[in-house]
C-alpha cells in the first residue's frame, strides 16, 4: 500500500493545474455554443409552438459523434422550460445508457412523476407506457429528447416509437412531442412508415466541425477549465489541428485537452505543453476502440462476438449460422443476411473488422472476417451490457 499511499501524496504536493475540470466533461453544456446558432434557432422555431401550448413537430438531428447535436438539443430545450415558466417539462433519456427499452420508459416514467412507485422489473412495456401516458395528460405539454434513438430501434424495434407518435388522443389535453438524436443516418430506413411520416416531421443534419471552430471551442473551454497561462497557445493549435483533420468531433477534442491536463498534472508540470498533448493523443486512441465497440448497437456486437469464436476468419456463411445460434440463445431476432452482410461493411468502415472479399471460383465469391479487436477487449465491453453477459 506504500506506492498507493505515495502517489496521494505526490498528488497532494503537485500543482493543481485545473480550477473547474466539469466544464471537460460531455455533461458540461456552456451558456452559448459557437457555430451552432443557426441549428440552435432552427429547432427553437419548430419547438416554440409549444409556449401557447400547441403541439410541436418531432424533431430528428442527425450528425457524426461531437458535432453538438445532444449540447444543441438540451440547450434549447432548458431555454425553452425557462420562458414557460417550467410549465412545460422537458425530459432527456440516453437510450443505450438505459441499456433497456423497460430501463428507458421507467425513466421518462420517474421523470414525470418522482413519486411514482414504478419497480425496476414486473410491469410490461405497455403498462409503463400507460403510465406515462396519464403522467403527460396532468402536464401542459412534454419534449421527450431521445439520444442514440437508432439504439433503441436496432435492437427493440420501433413500437414504442409509434405509440409515442400516435399518442394524441391519449395525453391530451397535454401533448409530447419527440426529439430523437443519431448518429447513423440510415437507421430510418427499417422504420414502419407511419412512424417514420410523424417521427421525421422536421430534420436537421450537424456537420462535423472545422479546425478554426474546434480552435475556437477549445479556447473557451480552457479558459473555464484551467488556471490562467497553464495552456499555452501552441497546446490549443496542436489540438485543434489533430481533432480537426481527423475527425471533427468537438467531444473527442475537448476529451483530448482534458487529458492532456491530467497527464501535465501528474507528471508535476505547471502547463499543459504539446508533449503532454501527444502522450494524452496516444491514449485517447487506445480507448477509441473499446468506446466504438460500447457504442455499437446490441446487432453489431453479437456479430463481432460471433466472429471472435472462430480461430481463422470465417466465411459469412459460417458466421451467420454462428451469430444466428448466438441471437436466437438471448431472445433477440435473427436477423437476415442481407442485412448481417451489410453490418459488416459498416464494421469494416470503423476497423472493428476485416471483411476481405475472397475467390471461391467457380462457386463465386465470398468474405472473409477477421476481428481486429483484442478479444479481452471485446469481452470486457460485452460484460457491460446485461443481455449478452451469457454469450461471454
Amino acid at each position: 500500500m506504500s506506492s498507493v499511499d505515495d502517489i496521494f501524496k505526490k498528488a497532494k504536493q503537485g500543482k493543481v493545474l485545473f480550477q473547474d475540470r466539469k466544464a471537460l466533461t460531455p455533461e458540461y453544456i456552456p451558456d452559448e455554443l459557437p457555430f451552432r446558432e443557426k441549428q440552435m434557432s432552427e429547432i427553437a422555431e419548430v419547438l416554440a409552438p409549444a409556449l401557447h401550448y400547441s403541439k410541436p413537430s418531432n424533431l430528428l438531428l442527425y450528425g457524426k459523434t461531437g458535432t453538438g447535436k445532444t449540447a444543441v438539443a438540451k440547450l434549447v430545450v432548458r431555454k425553452l422550460e425557462e420562458q414557460s415558466n417550467n410549465t412545460i417539462i422537458t425530459i432527456y433519456v440516453n437510450t443505450r445508457t438505459a441499456a433497456t427499452e423497460y430501463r428507458a420508459l421507467r425513466e421518462i416514467a420517474l421523470n414525470l412523476e418522482p413519486d411514482s412507485e414504478i419497480p425496476q422489473t414486473g410491469l410490461s412495456i405497455g403498462q409503463v407506457t400507460q403510465r406515462i401516458f396519464d403522467a403527460v395528460r396532468k402536464r401542459k405539454g412534454v419534449i421527450l429528447i431521445l439520444d442514440e434513438i437508432d439504439y433503441l430501434v436496432y435492437t427493440y424495434g420501433d413500437d414504442i416509437l409509434y405509440d409515442f407518435t400516435r399518442a394524441g388522443d391519449k395525453t391530451a389535453p397535454g401533448f409530447l412531442s419527440l426529439v430523437g438524436i443519431s448518429n447513423d443516418l440510415k437507421f430510418k430506413e427499417g422504420l414502419d412508415p407511419r412512424v417514420l411520416s410523424s417521427l421525421g416531421e422536421e430534420e436537421f443534419v450537424f456537420p462535423p466541425y472545422t479546425t478554426e471552430e474546434l480552435h475556437l471551442i477549445l479556447s473557451e473551454r480552457a479558459t473555464a477549465a484551467f488556471k490562467p497561462g497553464v495552456v499555452p497557445e501552441s497546446t490549443i493549435n496542436l489540438c485543434a489541428a489533430l481533432a480537426g483533420s481527423e475527425h471533427g468531433d468537438a467531444r473527442r477534442a475537448v476529451d483530448l485537452l482534458r487529458i492532456s491536463g491530467e497527464v501535465a498534472e501528474r507528471e508535476g508540470k505547471a502547463r499543459v505543453e504539446e508533449e503532454s498533448l501527444r502522450k494524452a493523443s496516444a491514449k485517447v486512441e487506445h480507448d477509441r476502440v473499446e468506446e466504438g465497440l460500447r457504442s455499437l448497437p446490441l446487432q453489431n456486437k453479437i456479430i463481432i462476438l460471433a466472429a471472435s469464436k472462430f480461430t481463422s476468419g470465417p466465411n459469412t456463411g459460417e458466421l451467420y449460422i454462428a451469430y444466428s445460434n448466438l441471437a436466437k440463445k438471448i431472445g433477440v431476432e435473427v436477423l437476415t443476411q442481407r442485412r448481417l452482410s451489410g453490418i459488416l461493411a459498416e464494421l469494416d468502415l470503423l476497423g472493428l473488422i476485416q471483411a476481405a472479399v475472397v475467390s471461391k471460383g467457380r462457386r463465386g465469391r465470398t468474405k472473409r472476417v477477421k476481428v481486429l479487436v483484442d478479444y479481452d477487449v471485446l469481452a470486457r465491453v460485452i460484460r457491460e451490457d446485461i443481455q449478452l453477459l451469457e454469450l461471454v
